[in-house]
């Protein structure tokens, strides 16, 4: 089964209904306040995770009554977000990938820790990303394979999340690489872009955040 963790950033319904369709048979687990967006499209999700204290009784009293729905709360005074608790809850439950919508949004600080925590999947060898309506964001240690008619934007930036990422390649990129060195605080992976059908990304040591991008 995949996963579809739909958190409380922002959100384009037209976006959330064509991911609630293609994961209406799998795992949909709504977090906190993303409660609301789905309860907009009658999206019924199969868990529901949070403190719940930024969602109001009226959206939450209908789901409480479903006993089909798995409810996961927690104390607000605690160590990890909800989303954070989301992600464990999907790499638990075995999900073979996993799509988080909401993640980013007005909170950079939620935005930010959003992103680390892909690192939670990525060491459960899960595929893991995040996805907005501009960008499709996640993690990579080793050797991934890009399809330019498969994109979702036009351009691909590579950010650290380690200190230094070590014996980068990249092939079939504008501006490609042969086993260079990426250390953290530079912009010097910022919107390259794919020049032929198919694209590598290699890594010898390290963590990178793979953007997908469009305007």
């Amino acid at each position: 089964m995949k996963a579809l963790i739909v958190t409380g950033g922002d959100i384009k319904l037209d976006l959330l209904k064509k991911y609630g369709e293609e994961y209406k048979k799998e795992t949909i687990i709504a977090v906190d306040k993303g409660l609301e967006k789905l309860s907009k499209l009658n999206i019924v999700p199969t868990h529901i995770v949070g403190d719940f204290d930024s969602i109001s009784k009226e959206i939450l009293e209908p789901y409480q009554a479903n006993k089909q729905i798995i409810f996961h709360k927690y104390n607000p005074e605690k160590d990890n977000t909800d989303t954070d608790i989301a992600i464990r809850l999907a790499i638990q439950l075995k999900s073979e990938a996993i799509t988080i919508l909401g993640a980013l949004g007005k909170r950079m600080d939620h935005s930010l820790a959003n992103i680390h925590i892909l690192k939670y999947a990525l060491d459960s060898k899960i595929p893991c990303q995040i996805i907005d309506n501009y960008n499709k964001i996640y993690l990579i240690e080793d050797k991934h394979t890009l399809y330019q008619n498969k994109t979702y934007g036009k351009y691909i930036s590579l950010i650290p999340l380690t200190s230094k990422v070590e014996g980068i390649t990249l092939n079939g990129f504008k501006y490609p690489l042969t086993n260079d060195s990426m250390p953290i605080g530079l912009s010097l992976g910022v919107s390259n872009e794919i020049v032929e059908e198919v694209a590598t990304i290699e890594l010898k040591k390290g963590i990178i955040i793979v953007i997908e991008s469009k305007d």
